[in-house]
């Protein structure tokens, strides 16, 4: 059975099998990470990988998963000018007055 070394921020080093192991890959950008639980104290990893470790861990049997960056990433911007303290402190007294999402709703569709 292959071994897989890999390292925990509170507990070092620790051993894992392929089954403790996911690869994922961006589907976008290639950029790949892999992920585990670590087996000593139970906490979520995740670390980003270079392509020769994914290819590596692949080759060792770990399951791969491709995902995709959201739709929103590439959509066009269009940029207004940035907030201000007075837009927030509006907002903020907006929210509590009453009937507020139905003037938002009308200032939004000017």
């Amino acid at each position: 059975m292959t071994t897989i070394r890999a390292s925990c921020p509170d507990c070092g080093d620790v051993e894992l099998t392929v089954e403790d192991v996911k690869v994922l890959v961006c589907a976008e950008d290639n950029a790949g990470s892999y992920a585990f639980r670590c087996p000593e104290c139970r906490i979520a990893i995740s670390k980003p990988a270079e392509t020769r470790i994914i290819d590596l861990l692949v080759s060792s049997g770990v399951r791969m998963s491709q995902w995709h960056l959201p739709a929103e990433m590439f959509e066009d911007r269009v940029m207004g000018e940035p907030l201000t303290h007075d837009d927030l402190l509006d907002f903020h007294l907006m929210l509590e007055s009453g009937g507020w999402f139905d003037r938002l709703a009308a200032m939004v569709g000017q």
